[in-house]
């Protein structure tokens, strides 16, 4: 008897916070079409439509109303974010990117590809990571994967001076 007085009284704090929140302007704010969607929901429900008239205003399945309600009900709008935790902190981001930056720019020449940034996740910090998904990674830490043509370590910048004097 103690838990459901307990839960309605938890639902009627969480009707009070219903009531003092735009839904509306917070879902025009959104990027994220799925938030847009649930704040939408919530306003109609704010509104006093029922779950079955929300599903049908937003065209979603009355059981995603549903859920999205009763989350709303007993977490409120700051819900802890759930999925798979990062491979790489970002400390070890930061040390990945320090190691790309001075590994890809290099007087004596050379190139830094997925696959040697690959082993060296691998060997660093234990980590396999997909090939595939090194350069999504990189897209991710802010890195581009352009790359100019590499330098040879015996260039020299006077010879090439002096070559382009040369007249035809």
């Amino acid at each position: 008897m103690i838990k459901f007085r307990l839960s309605i009284s938890s639902s009627f704090l969480a009707m009070d916070s219903l009531n003092n929140i735009d839904f509306k302007s917070l879902a025009s704010k959104q990027k994220s079409i799925q938030m847009k969607m649930r704040l939408l929901a919530l306003a109609h429900f704010q509104d006093g439509h029922s779950r079955t008239q929300i599903a049908n205003f937003l065209k979603v399945s009355r059981t995603s109303v549903n859920k999205w309600v009763q989350v709303f009900l007993e977490e409120g709008l700051e819900k802890p974010r759930t999925g798979r935790p990062a491979f790489l902190s970002n400390l070890k981001k930061q040390q990945l990117a320090k190691y790309i930056e001075e590994n890809a720019t290099k007087p004596d020449g050379g190139r830094l590809t997925g696959y040697d940034i690959h082993g060296y996740i691998k060997r660093t910090f234990g980590k396999d990571y997909h090939s595939d998904y090194i350069y999504i990674l990189l897209k991710k830490m802010g890195f581009s994967w352009i790359t100019s043509r590499s330098k040879h370590p015996k260039q020299s910048d006077k010879i090439q001076e002096d070559f382009k004097k040369i007249q035809n």
